[in-house]
């Protein structure tokens, strides 16, 4: 019989770390929390130090009652949940659960899950840190409050489905904002000359720059006009060159933030499945052999850039080994002021496993995110990339032209690795070797008109930049926050933008105009500070609370009398009811929008909002119609689903059949966006 059992939060964890202790250990998984606030009320004491009142989680008696069995025949019993605040909370409540001291050596942490780091870590047991289980309760109790005392007003006072959340309301609140900022968002008309010029060999593009070594704006077609002018017949000739060198620097190692970023720039991922496929590579894969179970990477939710000494020793050996010396640059980040530093970056757990050596025992998502980490924590421990650079200035009839130009002298951690971005940047290409007082050659001189752009909409990746440089919410929070306001229906994917849905811009007005503690970014980010040092043990969590609470309950008491005044008018639509004849109004669900008859609840008649796309189902002929799934994925499908069944992804093309077979044609998109059959047995195919 096991004499010693290990707690861990997941079943994956549990195995790896099995087969890592052997035969005197039992090792079982909690599943994540046993014990939280119940769903059906408040359950925090408001009158007495905002206590909370928690319980088993239903579905986790049995599961609770095991482990209680277990610990009771153990002669010792280590909690070796996450090792953060969360996991901190869930060995917190264990202990309690299971009578054993907190005060005592029962909890064990580790940054990465391989055989010497969770071996290391049994040999130095802690006791439960409790500013780190005040922590989490302060974030809980406050997320508890603001979410069930504001949410029950927006849903009986105004409109059924509205609620509201500490950080997912500002998270909102900045994309409704950009949304504001793009639609009153007015271009602003400028132009640019372009000459493309050449010397004996190579033509290069020089832009206009001024008149009078200040730059110049070209407002309107006149304007770029007069330079074209104030030009012709005159030599274009090289007035000044300057050679240099510029250095970049490779990135620091991951963070949460920056990982998530990453990954959704290069690799097409959201955040929460960033962040699922990095559990799993954090908590062990079976890769057969000598390495048998191996957890990949260390913890994925972390803010710090720092690394351990042994892990960069590692790198470093292994970049000389398989790249040379020269590649070779020791480096440490530093952290940022704000950050918790309790774990490293994210990084490989050992550098010696590439990617391609594993690639076949992993998932497609396993594979992409593991070489994303492997490639970035090589090159942050290599040299700068090195490139020569050349500056031009072109000067005709006192119209100064500028180029500049750049070539890679030295690829550095760029042979490994190029950090992903939400711009799209022109390639530069190195300059002709030009010198001053050299006549060039004008190929053509062209003008061209641009308009000023408004802000780019939030991708999930600038979002969660957004919300780091802001200090709204930490590592841990930002996939669900994400994850929550799109399946509240508050924002919407389209391709990789997020855009605030009707339901979520009425909600942020609202928040905005009667809680607006609770969306202002400012008022956030510094209740995020208080929390950190709740965190640090400078500040008790219950003196946090009650800083926060009488201003906000006086506020809500205010505001339920003036939410009680708005009204929400349903926008009404030309389609009659079959079963009052009344006007069907347009309404709206975390799904979108759909029809429903005014009368309810006398009658309660609903229906979808037909989308055609003016294409027949190849089966039986009916419409085809744009869909929505659950999860709230377009799809396409018959009309008379689900008796004709059927249903594709692709968007089928409105009014054209295959001119080969007559079959239905469809939109395939991607990098080669082309116009496809959908019949198997025909392979008509063209480009879009």
């Amino acid at each position: 019989m096991p004499k010693k059992l290990l707690i861990v939060e997941s079943p994956a964890k549990a195995g790896t770390i099995k087969k890592y202790l052997g035969k005197d250990y039992q090792v079982l998984a909690s599943m994540g929390h046993v014990i939280d606030l119940p769903k059906s009320q408040l359950a925090v004491d408001l009158e007495h130090d905002f206590a909370p009142r928690y319980i088993t989680i239903r579905g986790k008696g049995d599961l609770l009652a095991q482990l209680k069995k277990e610990a009771k025949n153990a002669d010792m019993v280590y909690l070796a949940t996450d090792p953060d605040r969360e996991g901190e909370a869930i060995s917190w409540h264990l202990a309690n659960a299971l009578k054993i001291d907190p005060q005592s050596k029962c909890r064990v942490t580790f940054n990465e899950i391989t055989k010497n780091a969770v071996k290391a870590a049994i040999k130095e047991p802690r006791s439960i840190d409790m500013d780190l289980v005040d922590a989490q309760q302060a974030r809980r109790v406050l997320d508890r409050i603001v979410g069930y005392k504001i949410s029950p007003i927006l849903w009986e006072k105004v409109k059924k489905g509205l609620s509201a959340g500490r950080v997912q309301s500002v998270a909102t609140r900045m994309i409704c904002d950009r949304e504001e900022e793009i639609q009153n968002f007015v271009p602003r008309e400028y132009w640019t000359v372009e000459a493309n010029l050449k010397d004996s060999k190579k033509s290069f593009l020089a832009k206009f720059f001024s008149c009078t070594q200040k730059e110049e704006t070209l407002p309107d077609a006149e304007s770029a006009q007069r330079i074209i002018d104030l030009v012709s017949g005159h030599d274009f000739v090289v007035n000044s060159v300057k050679k240099g060198e510029a250095a970049k620097n490779p990135p620091p190692p991951f963070t949460t933030s920056t990982l998530q970023q990453d990954a959704s720039r290069k690799i097409g991922f959201n955040t929460g499945r960033t962040m699922q496929t990095a559990q799993t590579l954090y908590e062990g894969v079976q890769l057969g052999g000598k390495l048998g179970t191996v957890g990949l990477i260390t913890y994925m939710r972390t803010d710090s850039l720092r690394i351990s000494d042994d892990a960069q020793k590692e790198a470093l050996a292994f970049i000389r080994e398989n790249y040379g010396a020269e590649y070779v640059h020791a480096r440490q980040y530093k952290t940022k002021k704000n950050a918790q530093d309790a774990h490293e970056a994210i990084r490989p757990t050992d550098v010696n496993i590439r990617p391609e050596m594993v690639k076949e025992k992993l998932t497609s998502d396993q594979y992409k995110l593991y070489k994303l980490i492997w490639e970035r924590f090589i090159a942050s421990q290599m040299s700068a990339a090195i490139y020569n650079t050349m500056n031009v200035s072109v000067e005709a009839n006192t119209a100064i032209f500028r180029a500049s130009g750049s070539a890679v002298k030295f690829a550095g951690f760029t042979t490994v690795y190029t950090e992903g971005s939400d711009e799209v940047k022109e390639k530069e290409k190195m300059l002709p070797d030009l010198k001053e007082g050299q006549i060039l050659t004008l190929k053509e001189i062209e003008k061209k008109q641009h308009f000023t752009q408004p802000p780019a909409r939030f991708t999930e990746a600038a979002l969660v930049r957004a919300l780091e440089e802001n200090g709204i919410g930490r590592p841990s929070t930002y996939a669900p926050t994400i994850s929550t306001i799109v399946s509240r229906g508050y924002v919407a994917r389209n391709k990789k933008q997020l855009i605030p849905t009707e339901l979520g811009m009425i909600t942020t007005e609202i928040m905005k105009n009667h809680f607006g503690d609770i969306v202002d970014i400012e008022f956030t980010a510094a209740m995020e500070e208080e929390l950190d040092s709740v965190e640090e043990g400078t500040l008790e969590w219950v003196k946090v609370l009650k800083k926060f609470y009488p201003p906000f309950a006086e506020n809500l008491e205010r505001a339920v009398a003036e939410v009680a005044k708005i009204q929400i008018k349903d926008e009404e639509s030309d389609v009659v009811c079959e079963k009052c004849g009344r006007k069907m109004v347009y309404k709206l669900s975390k799904f979108g929008k759909f029809l429903a008859c005014p009368g309810y609840p006398e009658c309660r008649n609903t229906k979808a909002i037909r989308e055609e796309t003016g294409a027949s189902c190849p089966k039986c002929g009916g419409e085809i119609l744009q869909k929505k799934s659950r999860k709230g994925k377009v799809y396409y499908g018959c009309e008379h689903l689900p008796k004709c069944d059927f249903m594709i992804w692709d968007e089928p093309v409105a009014k054209e059949t295959c001119p080969k077979c007559g079959g239905l044609l469809l939109k395939k998109k991607g990098r080669k966006k082309r116009i496809i059959c959908a019949s198997e047995n025909c392979d008509y195919e063209r480009s879009k």
